[in-house]
């Protein structure tokens, strides 16, 4: 019997054959660079890595605090293991080596997008960040994403280490329990409302329990007033939980201040890893800097939060 002259024109004689064939030509389909993608949890499509991806700065404050740079470290080396095959370096804005101007010369040239490992917005968002990848090297191009915070993601990392700390379920429904949220602190009055609206994020989570923020340095109230705040309310038995990525002198001295239970500072959590990418995709696609059909980079841009 002749064969035809093109094999697809054949009838498919088993369910076996056919799935065979639309694995074939969904494995050809996959292979092709702009149509690499797979699923966020939510059900949206993400790239997945491939060589042309920019390569991802993360941005730590620095500490002297000597668990700093390893809680940043292990945070980091969960984002590898989320997103194998994608550059991941890390730069400091001050205190700790590697600085961030550092990391940008040692990257040469190509593209990078620089997620700020900050819970909220603040200077180093708005001015030291942008002004780092504007003076970066002619053939570097630098984007910049929106602070990890506030998002339900940090939220989630929130709840669990202060569950870790020993928080129950049940705290939630007793009048006499209260939260103080222990962040940095700063004088831009937009870092206050992130900081509020995690802590409105956080109650909601913990049940409703009353959530307060407070600040380590540059804003009011202290950690100590809101402690004393929520106590004239009535609530004597009150967790702090430590809204700082990594163990430093505003964390500890947050912690020390705490009349029950103090949470740990968020590091490598899991919720954590999934929002430094989470960040780092939002500034790709809002930058648009995946490269066109032509092979040509299209323009970086400032993300916005």
């Amino acid at each position: 019997m002749t064969e035809p002259a093109d094999p697809r024109e054949c009838t498919f004689d088993s369910t076996a054959q056919l799935l065979g064939r639309i694995t074939e030509q969904l494995g050809t389909q996959l292979n092709q660079p702009r149509l690499r993608h797979h699923l966020h949890r939510n059900g949206t499509r993400r790239p997945m890595t491939t060589p042309d991806r920019p390569t991802l700065v993360a941005v730590a404050h620095g500490s002297r605090d000597p668990r700093a740079l390893p809680a940043v470290s292990a945070l980091l080396d969960r984002v590898r293991e989320l997103r194998p095959g994608l550059r991941v370096r890390l730069g400091h804005i001050e205190l700790n080596a590697p600085l961030l101007t550092d990391t940008l010369s040692d990257l040469g040239g190509g593209d990078a997008v620089l997620v700020p490992l900050l819970l909220s917005r603040g200077y180093h968002v708005k001015h030291d960040l942008p002004g780092a990848a504007a003076a970066a090297e002619p053939g570097l191009r630098v984007g910049v994403a929106a602070p990890l915070g506030p998002h339900p993601l940090l939220v989630e990392a929130l709840y669990d280490r202060l569950a870790e700390a020993g928080w129950r379920s049940d705290h939630g429904t007793s009048r006499s329990t209260g939260v103080v949220l222990a962040a940095a602190g700063s004088r831009d009055p937009e870092s206050a409302a992130d900081t509020r609206r995690t802590a409105r994020l956080l109650s909601e989570r913990l049940g409703g329990v009353p959530v307060v923020p407070a600040y380590a340095s540059a804003a009011s109230p202290t950690v100590p007033q809101a402690i004393r705040a929520l106590a004239a309310r009535g609530r004597h038995r009150i967790a702090v939980a430590s809204c700082f990525t990594a163990p430093g002198l505003f964390a500890t001295r947050a912690a020390d201040a705490a009349p029950w239970i103090a949470s740990a500072p968020l590091g490598p959590h899991p919720a954590m890893a999934r929002l430094v990418l989470h960040r780092y995709d939002r500034a790709v696609e809002q930058a648009e800097i995946i490269h066109g059909s032509t092979g040509t980079p299209l323009p970086l841009e400032l993300a916005s939060a």
